[in-house]
């Protein structure tokens, strides 16, 4: 029974994942508007001794900022992708997505449903909430520690087309993106932001699996729908939308602190997620840390109800084995 939670919740996670592929991309592509643009405050204003004397000047003594980058939303998001990098580019990193899902996906549900088995109450058949909440943070955890690698080449691959030409790093697949990032800057980069994978991946894996879970449970009991499509989806799509917005902000974090560019010998823009979080906040306002919230949403819910609506499609289709 353990082995085959893991194959029913790794089908259902790949196909969920590639399916929504490309609002991921759109959410990544938000997450970093606005990052390494200089603080509109942060303008040197002229020493007294040359403030009636413009021949005086020197001629780097003022720094004017570039005006920032326009905001945009996720559909102009999409069609500036789709526009200047072509159809394809919102598939950038697909090979490192179903790699993900393989590892880290695969792992928690499988974690979930071997713990679920053993905390349901034999009598109701059902868990109660704190347990499916500990069975979600374990699962979670665990599972990103083992996903990290191929979630750190996820975003790289997604957030290449943003850059200039000359800094793209232009990975092939997810295995030139590991094979590369551990010769270039060593096997523990793979694990760069592993903290906030690990804390992101406890704080969806259990509002999500354990809402699913509890709003589906809540929805039979009452009698309001049977159980069927209907069910699932309202649950799924629920489930998502609790899991948006408990997991939006350390996703933006993780996202910055996995795509930050370190060159030999210069200091790493972040120093950690704590230092991300701060120089994010401070030159950007609080509200940056729900930055791509809406595609974070409008990925999280169709994401949800594919997984779980595939979920139970593959866990009738393999009840017999």
């Amino acid at each position: 029974m353990g082995v085959k939670g893991f194959v029913e919740g790794g089908i259902a996670s790949i196909v969920a994942g590639c399916s929504t592929h490309p609002l991921d991309l759109i959410k990544v592509r938000m997450q970093l508007q606005g990052e390494n643009l200089p603080n509109p405050q942060q303008v040197h204003s002229l020493r007294p001794a040359y403030a009636f004397n413009s021949a005086a000047i020197p001629h780097n003594s003022v720094h004017i900022p570039p005006p920032p980058l326009p905001r945009v939303g996720p559909i102009s998001a999409g069609v500036r992708i789709f526009q200047s990098e072509g159809v394809a580019a919102l598939f950038s990193g697909v090979s490192a997505t179903v790699l993900r899902q393989t590892l880290y996906s695969t792992t928690r549900m499988g974690l979930y449903d071997i713990l679920k088995q053993k905390w349901t109450n034999p009598e109701t058949g059902n868990m109660p909430l704190l347990s499916k909440i500990t069975a979600g943070l374990i699962a979670g955890g665990i599972g990103a520690a083992v996903g990290n690698p191929a979630d750190v080449a996820m975003v790289r691959m997604q957030a290449d087309g943003r850059l200039p030409s000359s800094q793209r790093r232009n990975y092939n697949s997810v295995i030139d993106a590991i094979t590369r990032m551990s010769k270039q800057e060593g096997v523990a980069s793979l694990w760069r932001g592993s903290s906030l994978t690990v804390n992101r991946a406890m704080i969806v894996t259990a509002s999500q699996l354990a809402s699913y879970d509890q709003i589906k449970e809540m929805i039979l009991e009452n009698g309001m729908m049977k159980d069927g499509l209907g069910t699932h989806v309202t649950a799924s799509f629920a489930a998502g939308f609790v899991a948006a917005v408990a997991s939006n902000p350390i996703d933006v974090i993780k996202t910055r602190v996995m795509n930050m560019k370190v060159e030999p010998g210069k200091v790493a823009p972040y120093s950690g997620a704590i230092d991300c979080a701060m120089k994010t906040v401070k030159a950007e306002g609080i509200m940056a840390l729900y930055k791509g919230f809406i595609p974070t949403i409008s990925r999280q819910g169709p994401f949800t109800v594919v997984l779980f609506v595939t979920l139970e499609q593959v866990r009738e289709l393999l009840k017999d084995f």
